[in-house]
């Protein structure tokens, strides 16, 4: 018989939907320390300690989620104000040839 890992590990998270993951901050993580069952204190440190990667994988990946938002945003930026300056130079050639027209 194989024995599984206790939930809550890197294998098997208690959660995939990091809303319901345990928080990441030092009151939460030194909070198990004060049971009087040193075993359960070292289980949940080893998880807790385990799941600091996962914590930071996912803050690095949703910062370059951010990133890569405000550098789309950015590149539409630039593009409407491109094509807005062709549509500003169209609009002066057509007034030109208009009054050439209009003068002969």
């Amino acid at each position: 018989m194989r024995l599984r890992p206790p939930a809550g590990t890197i294998d098997h998270p208690t959660t995939a939907d990091p809303q319901k993951q345990v928080p990441m901050n030092p009151s939460v993580l030194y909070a198990s320390t004060r049971t009087p069952d040193a075993t359960t204190r070292c289980q949940n440190r080893t998880r807790e300690m385990q799941l600091i990667p996962e914590a930071l994988a996912r803050a690095h990946v949703q910062e370059r989620l951010y990133e890569a938002e405000a550098e789309r945003m950015a590149r539409r930026l630039a593009r409407a104000s491109r094509l807005q300056r062709r549509a500003e130079r169209a609009s002066l050639r057509a007034r030109r040839a208009l009054a050439q027209v209009v003068m002969q």
